[in-house]
């Protein structure tokens, strides 16, 4: 399974940046995914997840209020949209499944992940 999750870039304190998860080959309509991320001198942690039926579970207390996570099972792809970002969101994120359509912060599958840098 190969999962490319896009979307990074450079932006300010405040701003807002939309991540997508897409896995070429592979359905991911049908299994929970979930986002986590890995900043600088950190171990990685989990951010958000969406199961099969389209329920979010916040893994991160620090995002809720700024961000979602959904899925277009047209496009096959799994978005992150992140508002009102902080210094500290910078990180690298990563979208993840485990082929369960339940969400878990133990997953088996990982993409390479993209760059998010919150500066001004």
């Amino acid at each position: 399974v190969q999962l490319q999750a896009s979307g990074g870039g450079l932006v300010q304190p405040g701003g807002s940046l939309r991540l997508s998860c897409a896995a070429p080959g592979f359905t991911l309509n049908y299994y929970a995914i979930g986002w986590f991320r890995q900043a600088p001198g950190k171990e990685r942690e989990g951010v958000l997840c969406i199961s099969r039926s389209g329920g979010s579970t916040y893994f991160a207390d620090s995002v809720k209020g700024r961000f979602t996570i959904s899925r277009d099972n047209v496009k096959n792809t799994v978005y992150l949209q992140m508002n009102s970002l902080k210094p500290e969101d910078t990180a690298v994120y990563y979208c993840a499944t485990h082929e369960r359509d339940y969400c878990s912060r133990s997953m088996d599958y990982w993409g390479k992940g993209t760059q998010v840098t919150v500066s001004s």
